[in-house]
């Protein structure tokens, strides 16, 4: 199976070209670098716990190189831990998270207060992609539209599903399959033209009340911009069995 990134072995991995971003050959979109940190994560501290807020911060583009992982446990606990993680080339970190991590325990009777469900993936129909546009990441994951998506600004639902592993030789989770779209949210509702404006995140944070399910993930997204060149970019996140979680990423917004 094709996938994001080959392992090196000694946390080093090689990052192929499904990892090409829009804005050049030579940079990556941020979301198969916060899956692989995720994957990362899951592998530390309690295994019966879940992931309950990851917070990305992008220090730098991530190149399309040999990358190296590292992570910690920052604060061990029986009921809840901090987690970190980071992703470096050549010595420098280019992305961090921070991840809480919290014990699982029995709330079926309690569980309430989320949003309706979107419509399923069987009511979308293909977003359309630019062709300028068709390699790389955007083609190494399938898109859906329910309503909006790239070069169409505003508000947006759409469905995703990476065609691809996160680390070759592994099949992903159902989270590492969420972390590989969720940070194209603010793509997908943008509400400038991304050939005439920049709007590029500075971090993601992305917070779950239960873990996902399956391979689709969905995005009801909408983006914000205010006066002074800053936005703001939220979405709830969707499984084919209903809301999952929350997304948002702070924007830096310029005339190109």
């Amino acid at each position: 199976m094709a996938a994001f990134y080959e392992p090196l072995g000694d946390g080093t991995f090689r990052s192929t070209q499904h990892t090409v971003g829009p804005w050049g050959p030579e940079s990556q979109h941020l979301g198969p670098p916060s899956a692989l940190l995720v994957r990362a994560l899951q592998g530390l501290g309690t295994p019966s716990s879940a992931l309950a807020r990851v917070t990305f911060e992008v220090l730098g583009p991530v190149p399309v190189a040999d990358l190296a992982v590292a992570t910690s446990v920052e604060r061990p606990g029986r009921s809840v831990e901090l987690l970190a993680a980071s992703l470096s080339f050549q010595g420098r970190a280019v992305l961090t998270a921070r991840a809480w991590r919290i014990v699982g325990a029995d709330t079926t009777a309690v569980a309430a207060g989320a949003p309706p469900p979107l419509a399923p993936p069987t009511s979308a129909v293909p977003m359309e992609i630019p062709d300028h546009w068709s390699g790389g990441y955007l083609a190494a994951v399938e898109w859906l539209s329910l309503s909006g998506g790239i070069f169409t600004p505003g508000d947006a639902q759409v469905w995703a599903r990476p065609r691809v592993a996160v680390v070759e030789g592994s099949e992903p989770s159902p989270l590492e399959r969420l972390f590989s779209v969720v940070d194209s949210a603010s793509g997908v509702s943008s509400r400038v033209d991304i050939r005439k404006w920049y709007a590029i995140n500075t971090d993601l944070t992305v917070h779950l009340h239960r873990s996902p399910v399956g391979e689709w993930i969905g995005l009801d997204a909408r983006t914000t911009i205010g006066p002074d060149g800053v936005g703001l970019a939220t979405s709830v996140v969707h499984d084919v069995e209903g809301p999952v979680g929350t997304t948002a990423q702070a924007l830096f917004v310029r005339e190109r």
